[in-house]
C-alpha cells in the first residue's frame, strides 16, 4: 500500500497533526518561561496561534518528510537542526544580534563567547538552534508520535495539508522577518545570511544522504526508559549551566557524549519506541524545571508567574505519562 496516502479518516490523520502544530510553539517559547507572555493567558493563547505557524508548520513539514523518506530519528535531528539555522539565522536574525529585543542580559549571555569574523556567540549559537532543534521541532514529533501511536508511523497529511502548512510557514516566517527589520537596529549582514542558508542546504543533504542509513539491531544491552528520562534532563540542563567557553566545551561534551550514546544504544534489538519518548520527555523538563527560576522580560506578576511555571510542569508530566504508556503498547521500531 501507498504510505504516502493512507487510507484513513480524515479526522485520524488530521489529530495529531494539529497535536504537533499547537505543541511546538508551547515547547518553543512557553515552558523556559523567559517571555512577557509568561502568565498572561490572553497573549499566550495568541503566541499559541502564532506559533502553530511559525514552530507548528515547520515541525509538520519535518516530520512529513522523514517520514516519506524513510528517514531515522538522525534525518529528523538534522532537518530540525536545518531548520533551526534558519529560525535563528534568517528569520529573526537572533543568532547574529548584538542586542535583541533590548533584553537586559544580552550582553551577559553573547559577550564571552562572541567570535568577531563570524558576528556570533558560540554559546548563543549552541542554545538558539541546539533549542529549536531539540525543544521546537524534534522533542514534540516524538511527544505526538507517541501519543499517535501507529507502527510504523505513517504520513498526517497529503499534497494539499503539506502545501497550506508550508504556506503558513512562509507566511509567519515573513511576518516575523518584517517586524525585526522594522523595529530591530541590529540586522543579519548578506554573508552571515549566506552562511545561515549554506549551513541550513548542507544540514538537509546530510539528513538525507545519513538519515537513512540502517544497520542490523544487535544482541546489546540497553538503559531502560525509566533511566533514560531523568538522564537526558539532567544532561540538558547541565548543557546550559554558563555562557562561557567553559560553557560551550561542556555543552559539546554533552553533545557528542550522549550522541554517541543513543547511537550506541539504539541498535539494540531491546530499543523501543519508549527510549526516544522518554529522551524526549526527559528534554521537555530540562527546560520546564528551570523556568521557576528563569525572570521573564519585562514586569510579571510572581503569582502569574510562578502559576503559569506550575501549569507548564504539570502539561510536561501529563504528556510524558500519556506518551510512554502509548509508547509501551508498540512494537519496536524495527
Amino acid at each position: 500500500m501507498d504510505q504516502t496516502a493512507p487510507r484513513e479518516p480524515f479526522v485520524r490523520r488530521l489529530a495529531p497533526a494539529l497535536g504537533l502544530a499547537l505543541l511546538a510553539p508551547v515547547c518553543a517559547e512557553m515552558l523556559s518561561g523567559y517571555d512577557a507572555t509568561t502568565g498572561d493567558p490572553a497573549a499566550l493563547l495568541m503566541t499559541i496561534l502564532f506559533g502553530a505557524a511559525l514552530y507548528g508548520a515547520p515541525a509538520l513539514l519535518i516530520r512529513e518528510t522523514a517520514r516519506r523518506a524513510g528517514l531515522g530519528w538522525a534525518g529528523v535531528l538534522l532537518l530540525a537542526a536545518a531548520l533551526g539555522t534558519v529560525q535563528a539565522g534568517i528569520i529573526d536574525q537572533s543568532l547574529f544580534s548584538t542586542d535583541y529585543r533590548g533584553i537586559d542580559y544580552w550582553d551577559e549571555m553573547t559577550r564571552p563567547t562572541w567570535i568577531d569574523p563570524l558576528g556570533l556567540s558560540a554559546s548563543a549559537a549552541l542554545t538558539f538552534i541546539g533549542g529549536h532543534t531539540l525543544w521546537s521541532f524534534t522533542a514534540p514529533i516524538a511527544i505526538v508520535e507517541a501519543v499517535d501511536g501507529r507502527e510504523p508511523p505513517r504520513p498526517w497529511l497529503r499534497a494539499p495539508g503539506l502545501a497550506v502548512t508550508a504556506l503558513l510557514y512562509l507566511a509567519a516566517a515573513w511576518l516575523v522577518l518584517r517586524d525585526h527589520l522594522a523595529n530591530e537596529r541590529d540586522h543579519a549582514s548578506a554573508a552571515q545570511l549566506t552562511g545561515a542558508a549554506a549551513t541550513a542546504a548542507l544540514l538537509i543533504a546530510l539528513a538525507f544522504l545519513l538519515g537513512r542509513k540502517r544497520k542490523r539491531p544487535v544482541p546489546r544491552r540497553v538503559p531502560p526508559p525509566a533511566a533514560l528520562l531523568p538522564a537526558a534532563a539532567a544532561a540538558l540542563i547541565a548543557a546550559n549551566w554558563t555562557p562561557t567557553w567553559t560553557g560551550v566545551a561542556v555543552t559539546a561534551s554533552l553533545a557528542i557524549g550522549g550522541g554517541a550514546a543513543i547511537a550506541h544504544w539504539s541498535r539494540s534489538e531491546t530499543w523501543t519506541r519508549r527510549h526516544p519518548t522518554a529522551l524526549a520527555a526527559g528534554a521537555l523538563l530540562a527546560v520546564v524545571l528551570p523556568s521557576f527560576l528563569t525572570d521573564p522580560i519585562g514586569e510579571t506578576d510572581p503569582v502569574a508567574k510562578y502559576a503559569n511555571n506550575t501549569a507548564m510542569t504539570l502539561l510536561v508530566a501529563a504528556l510524558a505519562w500519556w506518551a510512554l504508556r502509548r509508547a509501551a503498547r508498540t512494537a519496536p521500531p524495527r
